[in-house]
């Protein structure tokens, strides 16, 4: 044949000539391959661009048992593989057998000739199969880095150690001299453990009312104003990374994709990273099997433990190319100008500001009891919690989605811990105290709100988890910690990040001492606990409880879910459930701190959500 690919698929009327001259003018610009940017922008479906190829009489091979030559691909860059969706595999009758998903390529044919003085050999592969083939090969460098750098670049901040010496000999110094007291004066000890616990769980409780009270006071709508943003133009904006790190949602690409599609940002520049593990087929299949344009690029991340969504975030970032970055989950639905809002908030922000943090919300909130709950509790941490803290200059725990980043001070910091499973929540704490500050932005992304317990369970024992290991790891020398974050920061840390866990596994606790003592009326507790001993405990308990119900009721008012307000007086059950999942979050903080709980998505039969984009 010789035609080219851009003309084949102009003649075969899958793409226009002014699609055509917009890619290819596009491909100069940026280094990237015409074919690349035809099917990673949205011009060209994989599954048409294989018809015109067959049409054409093209072979495409199935490539991933092809034999390499470790030398030959040592002298190839995997940015520069991707961007040209190609790859040399070894030498064979005197020529380069190179794979290529466009075999007109000529800048890297040029390549190939300047490199090894040969020749090259082409076989016809799908760029799915070149990326998978490519990452598995030759990403070993990137894949150690992404596991490693943090540990490289501040190895006190890494959790890849769980507990520190001196914190393993704390623990057992108090268990030993708890112990010691029970032997020689039980009452007197049991007496002084239920006056410590009642006493934090309420103090910890009025510290969490004390900063809804405080975000309270901020409105949503107060960072960037519509007449802002008609100001913002298009030209002028950055290149824009949206990393998308998913396993096994096959069920959810197609969705993901529409989702994408209504963002208001200009096509070429948006850098969307879809991160797929290497043996997950099953969503690599979902992309390639797909019968309308993605607009994104497909990177695999090559096996190596621990298999963690931030170990997979932080190999995507080799391959980011934008000024600014974000994450989106593969269910999540961003309001449609949270990019742009984003980048005009940083405009006015001072410098030291390194992430701006979205409000979280569910699509599915009136679902069933689960997603009501969940909807209450996202309402109060996004809309009430994250505010105070930002008021009060406090460090502020990122959740896992919808954090936009400046892509320089990110990689400077170490980017993700890929040991800690609540990787953003730790690097919140982290920016915090290197001088760098956080905003909160009036854009919400809605995603969908568990439905199932047990996956609730699992999911949720992950995040305590993952705030046990944050604290940990910033615990390690409490006094350093004061000294950079402040006696504010260091307090505020402690009764939000620390206390988060410990209140849930006090809980039914108290509750058990409570119900024992008012429904069973055991005299063996009587004779154990003072009443003044058991009043305090049951007092705490009570309005703790009183003020949870309190900070979920107002929780509904600046999102308007008035409907949800009588569920919070169930928030005691819902507490139960943390119990559970704090039990098994720490259970796990023991046996294998850094297992990933897959959480499965997908579940809703909300399948279209109404009213929550704006």
């Amino acid at each position: 044949m010789t035609m080219s690919i851009p003309e084949l698929l102009v003649n075969d009327g899958f793409i226009t000539e002014g699609d055509r001259e917009k890619i290819t003018k596009y491909s100069t610009e940026s280094g990237l391959s015409f074919i690349k940017i035809a099917l990673n922008f949205g011009y060209i479906s994989r599954k048409n661009y294989e018809r015109s190829l067959l049409n054409a009489g093209y072979v495409i091979e199935e490539i991933r048992e092809q034999p390499y030559d470790s030398e030959i691909l040592a002298k190839t860059d995997l940015n520069f593989a991707h961007d040209r969706v190609a790859l040399p595999l070894r030498v064979q009758n005197g020529k380069i057998v190179v794979i290529m998903a466009d075999p007109g390529d000529e800048l890297f044919l040029d390549f190939i000739k300047f490199t090894y003085d040969m020749e090259a050999s082409i076989i016809l592969a799908s760029d799915l199969d070149i990326i998978w083939l490519s990452n598995v090969l030759i990403g070993e460098k990137y894949n150690k880095s992404a596991v490693y750098e943090l540990l490289k670049r501040d190895p006190d901040s890494s959790a890849i150690v769980t507990f520190s010496s001196a914190q393993l000999v704390f623990i057992f110094v108090v268990l030993g001299l708890v112990t010691v007291g029970l032997v020689l004066s039980f009452k007197n000890t049991t007496i002084i453990i239920n006056v410590l616990i009642s006493t934090f769980f309420l103090i910890a409780i009025i510290f969490k009312l004390f900063l809804a009270l405080v975000g309270s006071r901020f409105e949503l709508h107060q960072a960037v104003t519509k007449e802002e943003l008609k100001l913002v133009e298009d030209e002028d904006l950055p290149i824009y990374t949206i990393l998308l790190p998913v396993y096994k949602e096959d069920r959810l690409v197609k969705k993901l994709i529409w989702n994408l599609q209504s963002i208001d940002y200009p096509r070429h520049k948006l850098d969307i990273k879809l991160l797929i593990e290497e043996e997950d087929d099953k969503t690599l299949n979902a992309v390639r099997n797909l019968d309308f344009p993605a607009i994104f690029e497909v990177i695999v991340v090559p096996y190596h433990m621990p298999k963690t969504k931030p170990k997979a975030c932080n190999y995507g970032l080799h391959f980011a190319r934008g000024e600014y970055l974000t994450i989106y989950d593969a269910e999540d639905i961003p309001d449609t100008d949270q990019l742009k809002k984003v980048v005009s908030l940083f405009g006015k922000l001072p410098s030291n500001y390194i992430c701006v943090q979205s409000a979280l919300n569910y699509f599915n909130r009136n679902e069933n009891f689960l997603t009501r709950m969940f909807t209450l509790e996202y309402s109060y941490w996004f809309d009430y919690m994250l505010p105070g803290l930002d008021t009060l200059d406090i460090p502020i725990p990122l959740g896992g989605t919808s954090n936009h980043f400046k892509l320089d001070p990110l990689i400077e910091l170490g980017a993700w811990d890929p040991f800690n499973v609540t990787e953003d929540a730790d690097l919140g704490v982290r920016a915090y105290a290197k001088g760098y500050k956080i905003a909160i932005i009036n854009s919400t992304t809605y995603e969908e709100a568990n439905n199932e317990p047990f996956n609730w369970i699992r999911q949720r024992s992950r995040w305590i988890k993952g705030y046990m290991q944050t604290f940990l790891v910033h615990m390690r020398n409490p006094v350093a910690l004061w000294k950079e974050i402040g006696w504010k920061g260091f307090l505020g840390f402690n009764f939000f990040i620390g206390a988060t866990p410990i209140t849930f596994l006090v809980y039914p606790i108290m509750l058990g001492f409570f119900i024992c003592y008012v429904v069973f009326d055991l005299s063996s507790i009587r004779t154990l606990f003072p009443d003044w001993v058991l009043f305090m405990a049951i007092f705490n308990l009570m309005v703790g409880n009183i003020l949870m119900i309190y900070i979920n009721m107002i929780a509904v008012f600046k999102r308007r879910y008035y409907e949800l307000i009588l569920f919070a007086i169930a928030n005691p059950i819902y507490w139960l459930m943390h119990s559970v999942a704090a039990y098994k979050g720490l259970y796990q903080l023991i046996v294998k701190p850094f297992y990933w709980e897959k959480t499965n998505h997908g579940l809703s039969k909300v399948n279209n959500p109404v009213n929550v984009v704006k």
